[in-house]
């Protein structure tokens, strides 16, 4: 278990870009996986990216593909959200989440943060 504080959210036109920072307490970072998901209005929570321990490997959702970019940086207990060419469409709370388990098995993410907003205008 480790705590987790996402920020960088705000209010964005179309076109813009965010990007979304989690810091992570504790000194044993680098043995978690993370990952984003994101709630929107009046809907579930949906998976949005995931990367590996070493941040070498990732993955994305159809959706974000092309427009996002999940990283982290070990050395500050840090993983970032690039979000590019944004639509009202991802407008949601953005969650930072780790697993100590697989990293693709997305279950297993059961360390969350608050949340951050993330609002595009159209």
């Amino acid at each position: 278990q480790v705590q987790l504080v996402e920020s960088g959210g705000g209010l964005v036109q179309a076109g813009g870009s965010l990007r979304l920072s989690c810091a992570a307490s504790g000194r044993t970072f680098s043995s978690y996986a993370m990952a984003w998901f994101r709630r929107a209005p009046g809907k579930e929570r949906e998976f949005v990216a995931a990367i590996g321990r070493s941040g070498s490997s990732t993955y994305y959702v159809d959706s974000v593909k092309g427009r996002f970019t999940i990283s982290r940086d070990n050395a500050k207990n840090t993983v970032y959200l690039q979000m590019n060419s944004l639509e009202p469409e991802d407008t949601a709370v953005y969650y930072c989440a780790a697993t100590s388990g697989y990293w693709l098995v997305l279950s297993r993410y059961d360390c969350w943060g608050q949340g951050t907003q993330v609002t595009v205008s159209s």
